[in-house]
């Protein structure tokens, strides 16, 4: 029997090793930690900002937030009450909603002895009735937007006189998104609110701070009719800006139409907020407290205009408290009752107050004596000359 040898195949050992190529020379020695540590910046080059780069944190192309217009973190007894009832009864404010910079201020109040208000409090809050979704989106305005919000609260009425009776405010704003997709615009409701209040606590001055109810001025009777101290409706900023800073749907002219037929319907007060600092000119700004007057409004308050979010229009200027005052003069020259302007001044910014002795106590209502038309509004030509 013929039998093979099978030898088995060898291969060399070098063929699965790979060859790299390198340098006759030796490479350098990598640098320790505390060599390199040694030759980078020294904390002298930090302090001194000469190093060879930084890092900018935020917009650096935008106007920076000046020291006047931050504010501390809320807190206090009267904070921490009014919170805890809003949360309890499902209430929304636009203090929160909005953002606003003062709500430490309105919420907290002063004592009795600091602001000589005989039985009550200075504390005010405003009061966001129909829910926290607004059928508008005003860009300069962080409150949320739906064509279709949620269906109206028929408790909220009764629940808002119910908290606000237990506050022991002198002065309560109530406000409201607009609800287009209403019939009325939630005017009945808004009415029926303030009834309730008044029933409750007759001693409460309310300020109703509204919509333009789309122009429909049988809607702004219904609320200038239900028993408020003050209807309040904000033409926000100049005719010129209102269609890039409002809804399209709201318009100047019909805003200064919501604020005259509340005066026909036999309201004592009327008044609207300004805000500066997105765009607008000074003969602008003069000729909207020229239009203001000529709608008989009593009332006009200044503020600055602050940025929600990034998604919301950017500021264009922080106005300088100098100018605040200087418009403050020239308004109370015009004819207004009452004028309240400074960078963190609001709509509803320490309404008590600004109104519970001054204005609707009886206390400077002798101020304002002529009609709008014996002031002669043509002679204010340049403020700040």
């Amino acid at each position: 029997m013929n039998t093979a040898l099978t030898v088995p195949r060898t291969f060399p050992l070098f063929r699965h090793i790979r060859f790299l190529a390198t340098t006759a020379g030796s490479s350098p020695p990598k640098p320790t930690f505390s060599q390199t540590l040694a030759s980078g910046p020294s904390l002298d080059d930090f302090i001194a900002g000469s190093g060879s780069e930084r890092v900018i944190l935020g917009n650096a192309k935008g106007p920076r937030l000046p020291s006047f217009l931050k504010t501390s973190i809320p807190s206090g007894k009267s904070f921490s009450k009014i919170k805890k009832d809003l949360r309890g009864l499902n209430l929304h404010t636009v203090c929160e909603e909005a953002r606003c910079p003062n709500i430490g201020d309105c919420w907290g109040g002063e004592t009795q002895e600091a602001t000589g208000v005989h039985g009550r409090s200075t504390a005010t809050a405003t009061i966001m009735l129909m829910g926290d979704t607004c059928t508008r989106g005003c860009r300069f305005c962080s409150v949320k937007t739906s064509r279709t919000p949620p269906p109206l609260d028929p408790h909220e009425p009764e629940n808002t006189a119910e908290a606000i009776s237990r506050w022991g405010v002198g002065y309560i704003v109530l406000t409201s998104v607009d609800r287009d997709d209403l019939v009325d615009g939630g005017a009945q409701h808004f009415a029926e609110t303030i009834q309730k209040i008044k029933y409750k606590a007759p001693q409460i001055l309310v300020e109703a701070l509204t919509g333009d109810f789309g122009g429909v001025l049988d809607h702004v009777s219904v609320v200038a009719k239900s028993g408020l101290d003050v209807y309040a409706h904000n033409v926000e900023t100049v005719e010129a800006l209102t269609p890039f800073v409002r809804d399209r749907r709201a318009t100047f002219r019909q805003s200064l139409s919501v604020l005259e037929h509340a005066k026909k319907q036999g309201v004592r007060i009327t008044k609207s907020s300004i805000m500066l600092g997105v765009g607008e000119t000074e003969a602008q700004v003069l000729e909207t407290l020229r239009e203001l007057r000529k709608s008989d409004v009593d009332v006009v308050t200044f503020g600055q205009y602050m940025r929600p979010t990034k998604r919301h229009m950017k500021v264009d200027r922080y106005v300088e408290p100098m100018e605040f005052d200087q418009w403050k003069r020239v308004a109370e020259d015009m004819g207004f009752l009452y004028v309240a302007s400074g960078p963190l001044v609001r709509s509803s910014y320490k309404a008590g107050e600004y109104y519970i002795e001054n204005v609707l106590r009886g206390k400077g209502i002798e101020k304002k004596t002529a009609s709008p038309a014996s002031h002669s509004l043509s002679t204010v030509t340049h403020p700040f000359s």
